[in-house]
Order: C-alpha cells, then sequence, then structure tokens
C-alpha cells in the first residue's frame, strides 16, 4: 500500500527539508504516533518505516513519546513491588 501526501509548495523550503528527509520524517511521525496509539508495537513501526527497532526507540524520545505507558495503577503497584 502506498500513501500519497499533497505537501503545498514552500512548505519544505520554510522547514529547511529536502523531499527525501520531510518524508523520512513524516513517515517517522506516522510510526511514532502508530506506536504511541498502542496500534503498532515498536518492532511493526521500526519495520513499516524500514528502520532497526533499536533506531527506532531511539527516535522516540526526539518525537516526544515515551517508551512505557504506565498509568497511575501500575506505577503504584511498581512502587510497591520495588
Amino acid at each position: 500500500m502506498q500513501i500519497i501526501v499533497d505537501v503545498p509548495n514552500g512548505y519544505l523550503d520554510a522547514l529547511h527539508r529536502s523531499p527525501g528527509d520531510f518524508a523520512q520524517e513524516a513517515k517517522l511521525a506516522m510510526a511514532a504516533k502508530l506506536f504511541e496509539m498502542k496500534r503498532l508495537s515498536s518492532g511493526m513501526a521500526a519495520r513499516l518505516i524500514g528502520m532497526e527497532r533499536v533506531a527506532f526507540l531511539a527516535e522516540l524520545q526526539r518525537q516526544g513519546v515515551p517508551l512505557m505507558h504506565l498509568d497511575a495503577d501500575d506505577l503504584a503497584q511498581d512502587v510497591a513491588n520495588a
């Protein structure tokens, strides 16, 4: 499957990105969001965009996406078990 996105003229110049850099950044943002939404595992998200899993995990911080999703109950249980 292929997804095509129309990018208005001038956006790449405003973002100071080449078309290839912008495409890679957009794919990374999409994969990071799908991981954050728990739609894809980290391995699946990494494969989707052609990255190694470890490299994808390292990029998540730059995207502002936490590696783990702990709610208050999970955190309290972890602290109690520490």
